[in-house]
């Protein structure tokens, strides 16, 4: 399988808080984002607010007969001052907040470059350890008008980085639980925390590739390897199988706890970089800003204009797109066997399985009637109608604890998507039971919370209610 079809996962976790709604620079918070996956100089003071330097993360491998080795693939993003300087008539340039020309505005800002470092085929029986150095540099680009004169220019300055990257490997239980520990080694203080964030790995995140050898789910490990699986532990970064379902030769160790096979949303239109936030809810944040928050916003950095762009030119169909999708949770029901071989218990029929309904959809089975359906409890039949004693068990609510011993009555048998049942009740005691019945607010409850009333004590319970 080819890594890039992993990188859409990667590059969300990559750039991950690179950039926070509402995406300007004059935001507050868009000065101290860079959120996930963050490894600090280690000689940062306390004052520049400097993360921890290293990560690490264990991992379970099942070699095959061959040479088993893994490829590491380090990821993160290099921070890059972007400074913005104005040409005076004197040809001096002068460094500015920001610069305007022909109406379209350019922002001194904090950028990133991606940076990855490979270690290509490592066996898994020899230990790796190493430094690498990633290059620092400075940039100029000259900002001309529209009659091609120099107005201005734009200066880029990395820092050079130094990362050191780690691999060990132990045999457990017939697995091999290899170890990836990540480091970074800039060799200059930090008393600042510009300081400090410059010369930081951002997003730092590990793509690993198995070779003669197969990745073993951590979340969901097979039954002869649940023992090694619970003896990896993880220091933040935690590792995820990554890829098609069902593959094993991938995985991804990120900064944010993610569950095997993740995916980008295919609703999603592009990437919004806060958080994690949800989609829709950022579109349209997006879509109330003024012109000028808009204008500010695109100034700041090209990603941000590209998602101010996006937003403004939805449709409204492209939005209904991220409302949401609701996923049936029960799998198709298999096609039926045929010949003397078939057996009825090949086939298990799923939940609300009529004419191609969704399951949401009431109409989905008709069998199913809330107001008129029953459930036996302790040899008795309950349904709408029906005086319980209920007895909380389940501490659900504070409120429980009030209802201890009080006698309801019935309102529906209600059944959920996996197959339990509720009942919906109000207590006959209330005064506004009435009025709860009649908006339709009803207190639920588990059959083994209730206790049918006997004939004579519901007998006696009308009898006293009409009187």
């Amino acid at each position: 399988m080819s890594l890039d079809q992993v990188r859409s996962i990667a590059d969300a976790v990559l750039y991950e808080g690179y950039l926070l709604y509402p995406y300007r620079a004059s935001s507050h918070k868009n000065r101290s984002r860079w959120q996930f996956g963050v490894l600090g100089p280690p000689h940062a003071t306390a004052a520049s607010f400097g993360e921890e330097p290293g990560m690490e993360m264990q991992c379970l491998l099942a070699p095959h007969d061959g040479p088993a080795a893994v490829t590491v693939h380090l990821r993160f993003l290099q921070l890059q001052v972007r400074e913005v300087r104005s040409t005076g008539e004197d040809g001096v340039d002068v460094p500015v907040e920001q610069l305007t020309v022909d109406g379209v505005s350019v922002m001194s800002w904090d950028e990133a470059v991606e940076r990855e470092v490979v270690l290509t085929a490592l066996p898994l029986g020899e230990a790796a350890d190493a430094v690498h150095e990633v290059p620092g540099g400075e940039d100029t680009e000259p900002v001309t008008d529209a009659r091609g004169v120099v107005v201005g220019r734009i200066v880029r300055r990395r820092l050079p980085l130094a990362v050191r990257v780690r691999t060990r490997a132990v045999v457990d239980d017939g697995y091999v639980r290899l170890s990836v520990a990540v480091r970074n080694e800039h060799p200059e203080p930090a008393a600042t925390k510009d300081a400090a964030i410059r010369s930081s790995l951002i997003g730092a995140h590990l793509l690993l590739r198995a070779h003669d050898a197969e990745f073993v789910s951590l979340l969901e490990p097979p039954a002869g390897a649940a023992a090694a699986a619970g003896r990896c532990r993880q220091r933040r970064c935690w590792p995820v199988l990554a890829g098609p379902k069902g593959t094993t030769d991938t995985l991804l160790g990120a900064p944010i706890i993610l569950y095997d096979y993740p995916e980008v949303a295919e609703q999603s239109p592009g990437a919004l970089f806060d958080s994690t936030e949800i989609d829709e809810i950022l579109t349209l944040r997006v879509m109330t800003m003024t012109e000028e928050e808009k204008a500010e916003a695109r100034a700041t950095d090209p990603r941000a204009r590209e998602i101010i762009d996006r937003c403004d030119g939805m449709s409204p169909a492209d939005l209904q797109q991220l409302h949401g999708l609701l996923r049936d949770p029960h799998p198709p029901r298999p096609a039926a066997p045929v010949g003397p071989a078939a057996d009825v218990r090949d086939v298990e029929p799923t939940a609300f399985d009529t004419a191609g309904a969704p399951w949401w959809d009431p109409a989905a089975d008709a069998s199913v009637r809330p107001g008129s359906d029953a459930v036996v409890i302790d040899g008795v039949r309950v349904a709408s109608g029906s005086l319980v004693r209920v007895q909380p068990s389940r501490r659900a609510d504070a409120q429980d604890l009030f209802f201890a011993g009080q006698v309801a009555r019935v309102t529906a048998v209600l059944s959920d998507v996996d197959g339990g049942t509720h009942i919906a009740l109000v207590l006959v005691d209330d005064p506004a039971s009435d009025l709860h019945d009649w908006y339709g607010r009803y207190f639920y409850f588990a059959p083994d919370e209730l206790t049918p009333l006997s004939v004579e004590e519901t007998t006696q319970h009308r009898e006293e209610n009409r009187s």
